[in-house]
């Protein structure tokens, strides 16, 4: 809680301002019973001039009225504020992260933090500070009047009050576990959603929506008991404050009664007396509201911190500096990989260690120099550690100190940002986003030129396709992409890295989901457009490999054989054995496709 007292002070000016405002108009507020206390007086007395009190009571409402309106104003503002600042704080972070912070933290458990944990900090910060501070200094004001007008009937109220503070400090700690429950209820939920949303293509074909309604019902289950659990201890707090102020004010209304009977106090006086009490037991009956509002928002902004507070694995060296262009040589040495483990809802908090060290290794001692203007195929089985090595060179993963150099430096020397802007790596798994598919080309730049992007999307043999299309380069693709085909996809991913013209372009498998004929047509266009310039690509097909000046063969996350295609295929090692198994598939495919025409002649 006190962490967001620094976030607060960067627009203190208006929250204070604002809270001078509201305790202003409660000050305006005390002073209605004095005059209601003149009134009565004057009553009892024979004298019927209301005037001056009716005209005062009018006053002040006036003025509290505008007084606590723009104080409310400001102080809601400050909470908005506040929470545009750690939203885009927090989308900050997450832009950051690498795949260690995305392996601990479940993508609906970050939704979940991102909205409704930040919400409950704002409905903290611009309702529950508000109404804290304000009902408190309207308890103290009106207490101050309380023992102006009556020290010992003031006095009755002490009794009671060890029993409220008490109820309220055990309660208030069982609603602060009890709302972390909840929050964590509500990630498991969304997590829930985002996955199935995800797989629902996979659920669909698999015929498993019972299922997952069913797995839904219980997670969804979970997190209403959860809630009805805090809100039956809401009930509580709020139930027993309510009945200790009902004691106070029948101790108040017995004594001062008496009081009033004895003629040592006035209608008026004691009429007075339990206005400016009914003032001060408002933040007794209000207290269990406050105190769920402030436990749920200190939850909520310890899982805000939780993730504040986890630094991102891969960042600049506080010493790092740009080289004035990159040109394109690439020198691996000795290069090893572990992926940490992935973390599940009930581990989410585990050690990094401890999950490094269950990791997955992806590469072990690998060592590689790639020259500019060079192309080189990178091949192995699935899980041979293709993908990591490409990512190790643009940091996507971060490689260990001395191991991966760009034009002899090292690449955890250099600022990510020309490291990843000189860098193009076209993914395996092409993401596409809910935008048109010309904008989808030159994310990099939406401003780009038409006929860049058009070349673009020739180099990848999508002008076909585009010609298709109704709206042409305008239509939309739709969330990730699923209006298109696989092979469309990759290819819309593969125009988005030809369209940057770095000096290092790496294709991390993108010819998957492509036929043979058009990865041929492809590659003939690439090494044309790639001449001088660093190119590495990833791939299961000879076929693809030997376009390269060299191949490099990994196997169990180590360098098998490195040579050119005819070298590799004169040693009659693992490339060899694919090139005459991929060989015998090829020709056993052209069989049947011409046994297939000869009988439908």
């Amino acid at each position: 809680m006190w962490r967001l007292i620094p976030i607060i002070q960067r627009h203190g000016l208006k929250f204070w301002g604002g809270m001078f405002f509201i305790c202003l108009g409660r000050v305006f507020e005390a002073v209605m019973p004095l005059f209601v206390r003149q009134a009565i007086n004057g009553i009892q007395a024979g004298h019927w001039n209301l005037l001056e009190p009716v005209l005062g009571i009018l006053a002040l409402a006036a003025v509290r009225y505008v007084s606590v309106a723009y104080g409310r104003q400001l102080v809601r503002l400050v909470g908005v504020t506040v929470a545009y600042d750690l939203r885009e704080k927090l989308y900050w972070h997450f832009e950051l992260q690498g795949p260690r912070f995305f392996a601990r933290f479940p993508t609906g458990d970050l939704m979940a933090r991102a909205i409704n944990d930040l919400n409950l900090v704002r409905q903290l910060i611009s309702i529950g500070s508000r109404t804290l501070i304000v009902l408190g200094f309207s308890g103290l004001v009106a207490f101050a009047f309380m023992v102006f007008l009556s020290p010992v009937l003031t006095l009755w109220l002490l009794p009671v009050m060890p029993f409220i503070a008490g109820m309220g400090f055990y309660l208030s700690r069982r609603i602060y576990e009890q709302s972390t429950l909840v929050q964590e209820g509500f990630s498991s939920l969304s997590e829930s959603v985002q996955e199935n949303l995800n797989g629902i293509r996979t659920i669909q074909t698999h015929a498993q929506e019972d299922r997952e309604v069913a797995r839904f019902k219980r997670v969804s289950g979970d997190y209403a008991d959860n809630y009805f659990k805090l809100m039956v201890m809401n009930a509580a707090l709020n139930a027993w404050m309510v009945v200790f102020t009902g004691i106070a004010v029948t101790i108040i209304m017995g004594f001062g009664g008496w009081q009033v009977l004895q003629n040592t106090m006035t209608v008026g006086t004691f009429i007075a007396f339990m206005l400016y009490l009914n003032i001060a037991v408002q933040p007794i009956q209000q207290s269990g509201q406050i105190v769920s509002m402030f436990q749920r928002g200190s939850s909520g902004a310890a899982r805000l911190f939780e993730i504040f507070d986890y630094a991102p694995e891969i960042q600049d060296a506080p010493d790092a500096k740009p080289v004035p262009k990159i040109a394109g040589d690439i020198r691996i040495s000795h290069l090893s990989y572990t992926y940490p483990r992935r973390a599940t809802a009930k581990d989410a908090r585990a050690d990094d260690a401890r999950a490094a060290a269950t990791g997955v290794v992806a590469l072990k001692d690998v060592t590689l120099e790639v020259r500019a203007g060079e192309m080189i195929a990178i091949l192995g089985r699935v899980g041979s550690g293709k993908s990591t090595l490409l990512r190790a060179i643009v940091r996507l993963l971060d490689p260990p100190a001395g191991s991966v150099f760009i034009d002899g430096h090292d690449v955890r020397e250099l600022p990510m940002k020309q490291v990843r802007g000189e860098i193009a790596l076209v993914p395996q798994d092409p993401f596409l986003f809910a935008d048109e598919l010309g904008r989808n080309i030159a994310f990099d730049n939406p401003k780009r030129p038409l006929a860049e992007i058009e070349a673009a999307a020739e180099a990848a043999d999508l002008e076909d396709t585009i010609a298709r299309f109704p709206d042409k380069l305008r239509t939309l693709v739709g969330e990730r992409g699923v209006t298109l085909s696989g092979g469309q996809k990759q290819r819309t991913s593969l125009a988005r890295g030809l369209i940057r013209d770095t000096p290092v372009l790496l294709l991390d498998d993108c010819f998957s989901s492509v036929d043979t004929e058009t990865e041929e047509h492809i590659l003939s266009r690439l090494k044309s457009l790639r001449a001088g310039r660093t190119t590495m690509l990833v791939s299961h097909r000879v076929s693809t490999a030997r376009h390269a000046d060299r191949i490099m063969v990994l196997d169990d996350g180590r360098v098998a054989e490195l040579g050119t295609h005819a070298d590799l295929i004169a040693k009659d090692g693992i490339y060899a054995h694919f090139a005459a198994a991929q060989g015998r598939r090829e020709a056993l495919t052209h069989e049947l496709e011409r046994e297939k025409a000869e009988a439908a002649k």
